[in-house]
């Protein structure tokens, strides 16, 4: 069960000189984030669907995704068949279990429908190539939003580096804990090269945390 902040875009009124009240839009804007009870693929379908709404608000045409077995990318496909929306589907790399669980078939499939499936370096599991603790460390500081937010900033990264997306582009990228999907973000993409430059723009929905 998800909880709803509804929001809208905020206006004061003010007298101009000739003693009219106007209104003028107020130098921010609210919008709606969608908090679930518990994190999971029980929120998948909702997550989905509010990642196709906010996308076409937007006018993104690419959702970034994470998806480990596949189990979330053919849902995800399902969910935006009707759409012109393009899914770019982020497995595990090759080598980080002892087989690759994404399906061959599947990610042909996904490909087929004109989606994108790519296998990258998972950037925040690189502490024995590089002898630092700092990809960790980041990762750890992007949990406290929730691992979602944490494989949703790491995709991103991945899928710009791989050229599935081009840095500056605007996304909608969606992630999971454990697995399915209970995060999603607007975001614009960077490298890893840059990535001051990666921004979060909007928080569509998320989990709330225990303690």
């Amino acid at each position: 069960m998800g909880i709803a902040c509804t929001v809208q875009r905020c206006y004061a009124s003010i007298a101009a000189a000739d003693g009219r009240w106007i209104s003028i839009p107020k130098s921010y804007m609210e919008e709606k984030v969608v908090y679930f009870e518990a994190p999971g693929e029980g929120n998948t379908a909702e997550v989905l669907r509010l990642a196709r709404e906010r996308a076409q608000a937007r006018g993104i045409t690419k959702v970034v995704l994470a998806s480990t077995r596949g189990e979330t990318a053919r849902i995800a496909a399902d969910a935006f068949a009707d759409t012109a929306i393009r899914l770019v589907v982020v497995p595990h790399q090759f080598g980080f279990g002892d087989v690759q669980r994404f399906p061959e078939q599947l990610a042909t499939e996904l490909e087929q429908k004109g989606h994108r499936v790519h296998c990258g370096t998972m950037l925040f599991h690189t502490e024995e190539l590089y002898g630092t603790r700092a990809p960790r460390a980041l990762a750890n500081i992007l949990r406290v939003f929730g691992q979602g937010m944490k494989v949703c900033v790491e995709i991103l990264l991945m899928a710009c580096d791989g050229g599935a997306v081009v840095p500056g582009e605007k996304v909608v990228a969606v992630a999971g804990t454990a697995s399915g999907a209970d995060t999603a973000v607007v975001a614009t993409c960077a490298p890893s090269t840059r990535l001051a430059q990666l921004r979060i723009h909007e928080i569509v929905c998320k989990p709330l945390l225990d303690g």
